[in-house]
């Protein structure tokens, strides 16, 4: 499936459908696996560009037999999406910087492996954003209004890897919801990609889909040290705040 590259300033782009299905496990011209980010769907290199009613998404399927497969890859500044949405199942929207290093060779192959780790800003309203593992994640400053975030599979909604003082994500008035045949308690709200992630939610809805502690570490006890995970004002069947881990801010 042929990819796409958005680039330019200063632009609209309303109404686009972007389709495709690579996923990390497939093999690329140059004989190695794709791995995570040669399998976008869209790349959006451009500044200042805003989507309005524009979906991306990557059919490649479940997370458990395809592996990775983006639907987008954001590595621009000031980006909107508007009324968009982007689908996938594991890692379904990276939104650049990478972290500084890879742990596993080829692991960063693709268009920012020898990129600066330049902070991006992202806006999100009103979209819809579907995935499994680890479907939102990257180093960015993004922030979601009125969004809903689908689980269409057991998994993990965020996994930021915010470089040490960044705001990392934030969630204001969105929703977490679960596509029919998800079991309740079987997602996680997130984990820490590196040491210092970060995730905000203020007012969320949080369905039952959602475990009752809400976040996990991703078996890196020293994360609990410095990521800054935090809810405040979350309501719905799976917003259980006692049952948060100690390391989690809840008010």
């Amino acid at each position: 499936m042929q990819q796409t590259a958005i680039v330019g300033n200063d632009r609209t782009i309303t109404g686009q459908i972007y389709t495709g299905n690579l996923s990390a496990r497939m093999q690329h011209p140059d004989g190695r696996p794709f791995h995570t980010f040669r399998t976008y769907t869209a790349i959006v290199e451009g500044n200042r560009l805003t989507f309005d009613g524009c979906r991306f998404e990557n059919t490649a399927g479940p997370g458990k037999t395809a592996g990775q497969a983006l639907a987008l890859y954001v590595d621009g500044d000031e980006i909107r999406f508007e009324n968009c949405h982007i689908t996938g199942h594991q890692d379904t929207l990276f939104l650049a910087p990478l972290p500084p290093f890879e742990y596993e060779h080829d692991g960063f192959i693709g268009p920012g492996y020898d990129k600066p780790r330049t902070m991006r800003q992202v806006y999100f309203h009103n979209c819809l954003i579907e995935g499994g593992i680890d479907f939102i994640f990257g180093g960015a400053s993004a922030v979601f209004e009125e969004c809903e975030f689908r689980s269409v599979e057991p998994g993990f909604v965020f996994a930021p890897c915010t470089p040490e003082g960044e705001m990392g994500f934030v969630a204001r008035r969105c929703r977490f919801t679960a596509a029919e045949g998800v079991p309740e308690a079987s997602c996680y709200l997130g984990r820490p990609w590196r040491e210092y992630a970060a995730v905000a939610l203020y007012d969320c809805e949080i369905g039952a889909h959602i475990h009752p502690e809400g976040w996990h570490d991703w078996d890196k006890t020293e994360a609990r040290k410095t990521v800054r995970f935090s809810e405040s004002g979350s309501f719905g069947p799976g917003a259980c705040m006692k049952c948060r881990p100690e390391w989690v801010s809840v008010r």
